[in-house]
């Protein structure tokens, strides 16, 4: 169908029945401006109205014209320096579009049980799992704040966030501003899961409203041509899209519309820019077919930088790089299948969403993501030379005479087996760590240490030391160490560049268990944590009892029920536990 040139303003054209906004784009910024030209459809067939509005139109794109001057002025001449105010200003939006991406799978819902029939719902997370994750990486980001050390995803933030809508700044590559930036967006996000936690307790945590970035002008939108197709019916996919950003701009939080809309223009580079209802199941597993291919944070890989999605899915499968997670696959085609949505609720062309029903199958519990131990591999890591004689410290795989009882190698299992204690908690206890009150002897798990972290503030805890730990001689292994003037009580596992014990250790038990011939894609040292849960049930004790000596005690507990349970009630429990056909006498220093 032919577009025509209509009388009564320079930029009013007819395509048929319907007018339209045309205007070319400036010689002075057409080499970086997102479009060829900038042509959409007036939304009416009168003549008087099409009048009306392409005036309308005329001076929101001219508008936007001399936006792109501005910032393309801001790139050639990038800030030296960002002010304390701007600073604080990111901060705060960061902070927001933390809580607001929260909120959004709040709103989408955890799963409870098992999910409904498969490919009726996108990937939700499961509560305790993603109650665990936001643990792990707020006390990970606690760690190094207090050290006064920069995570380089705080970095990568930093960067990304001066792009974001209503902001668009550029700062220069040396600028002092970075890292000061990066470490408040660190605080911003530790301020953001101390909000995310309460809500996990049921608090209501409201995501605050925050300005763009003042005195800056609005960049370039990422928005691609629109109007109506020449050989369609419905609208163009970009034409809707720019309703549907429009729409929910004015609710979201700036990073959140900047995802979104990426998404949806990654798609349309994938499948193209067609009408409403030219789209189909085809075109949704084209889209997941790339995404399936591409590396996590892709467009930072120097391999793949200035490329096409496309094209940069066609290069990563070339050179073998790992792909992105099942979850961050789904997240993607959630984005673009929240559009097709909304748009089924707008238009009468909307086809049945092309997304629907293709997520990637993954594992929605925090339990099926590591299984316990089964109880053939429970013996054979005992049965290990380790355990029961080894070459020499350093030829510990290998069999020989050498029992290193003084070792980490050798204890940290087995507490771990015994406390149900995580890596890290076991890893870097301290002799005086181990206590005795009341006739109890007990492990107190705490962050009395510049090199101790915990998963949260309700990790620390009291667990008595099991009786089969003493027959073992774990006590007699905390009383050498204390003669010896030890700070810490497995002091030959070292610590690894990151600033975790774990770091190193895990490769260590990772390398125990490929040598067992027992390493499943399921099971790692966080099993012995399942097993733990496992011989807890089957020896009766309660999930009360057994998440305090895991260190599971919801927030909030304590203040309003006391301090916790007694160490006797605790002794008890541990008392009675017992892994059933598991015989590890073997291992008694008099054996």
């Amino acid at each position: 169908m032919k577009t025509v040139k209509v009388t009564g303003h320079p930029r009013l054209y007819r395509r048929g029945a319907r007018y339209y906004h045309r205007a070319a784009i400036p010689q002075d910024i057409q080499a970086s401006y997102p479009k060829a030209e900038e042509t959409f459809s007036l939304k009416t067939s009168d003549y008087k109205e099409a009048l009306r509005r392409v005036r309308e139109a005329a001076a929101e794109v001219d508008c936007k014209f001399d936006h792109h001057r501005r910032w393309i002025a801001a790139q050639a001449k990038p800030l030296d320096s960002l002010t304390d105010a701007q600073i604080e200003h990111l901060a705060a939006l960061y902070h927001a579009s933390v809580l607001e991406a929260d909120e959004e799978i709040r709103t989408e819902g955890y799963f409870e049980e098992e999910p409904g029939e498969p490919g009726t719902d996108w990937e939700r997370w499961d509560f305790d799992e993603h109650a665990e994750e936001l643990e792990d990486s707020v006390a990970h980001t606690r760690h190094l704040y207090a050290r006064g050390r920069m995570d380089i995803f705080f970095m990568d933030e930093a960067e990304d966030i001066l792009s974001w809508d209503g902001v668009e700044l550029a700062l220069s590559p040396g600028s002092p501003s970075w890292r000061p930036l990066a470490r408040a967006l660190q605080a911003a996000y530790l301020r953001a899961g101390k909000d995310q936690q309460l809500r996990n307790e049921g608090e209501i945590v409201p995501t605050p409203t925050v300005d763009s970035l003042p005195s800056q002008a609005d960049g370039p939108a990422s928005e691609v041509r629109q109007g109506l197709a020449d050989n369609g019916q419905g609208p163009l996919l970009s034409s809707v899209a720019k309703e549907w950003i429009a729409e929910k701009s004015l609710s979201w939080a700036p990073k959140t519309t900047n995802d979104h809309r990426t998404t949806l223009d990654n798609f349309m580079t994938v499948v193209g820019d067609k009408p409403l209802d030219a789209y189909a199941k085809a075109d949704g597993r084209a889209f997941k077919s790339v995404l399936m291919k591409l590396p996590s944070n892709w467009t930072k890989q120097k391999p793949l930088q200035g490329l096409a999605i496309d094209k940069a899915a066609e290069r990563a499968d070339e050179l073998g790089m790992a792909p992105m997670s099942g979850k961050n696959v789904n997240k993607l085609i959630g984005y673009a299948a929240a559009f097709w949505n909304w748009a089924a609720k707008h238009y009468d062309e909307c086809p049945p969403n092309p997304l629907n029903g293709l997520k990637v199958a993954i594992k929605k519990r925090a339990r099926e993501e590591r299984d316990p131990f089964t109880l053939e591999e429970l013996r054979a890591i005992f049965r290990a030379p380790v355990f029961t004689g080894c070459k020499s410290l350093h030829h510990w795989r290998q069999p020989g005479t050498l029992v290193p009882r003084d070792s980490g190698m050798f204890w940290v299992p087995l507490v771990a087996l015994f406390t149900g204690a995580r890596m890290g908690e076991v890893l870097q206890l301290y002799v005086s760590d181990v206590k005795h009150e009341h006739g109890i002897d007990f492990i107190d798990i705490n962050t009395d240490g510049d090199d101790k972290t915990l998963k949260n503030s309700n990790s620390g805890r009291r667990t008595p030391v099991h009786p089969e730990l003493k027959r073992l001689g774990f006590l007699d292994h905390v009383e050498k160490m204390r003669q010896q003037g030890s700070q810490r009580l497995f002091p030959d596992m070292p610590m690894g560049k990151d600033g975790y014990y774990s770091s190193v250790y895990s490769k260590r038990f990772r390398a125990l268990l490929d040598a067992l011939k027992i390493k499943r894609g399921q099971n790692a040292f966080h099993s012995l944590r399942h097993n733990f849960e496992d011989a807890c049930r089957n020896s009766g004790i309660s999930k009360e009892i057994m998440d305090a000596l895991q260190g599971h005690t919801e927030a909030g507990m304590s203040a309003r029920y006391g301090s916790g349970y007694t160490l006797e009630t605790l002794n008890d429990a541990i008392s009675r536990l017992e892994y059933r056909g598991l015989d590890l006498n073997h291992l008694y220093p008099d054996a």
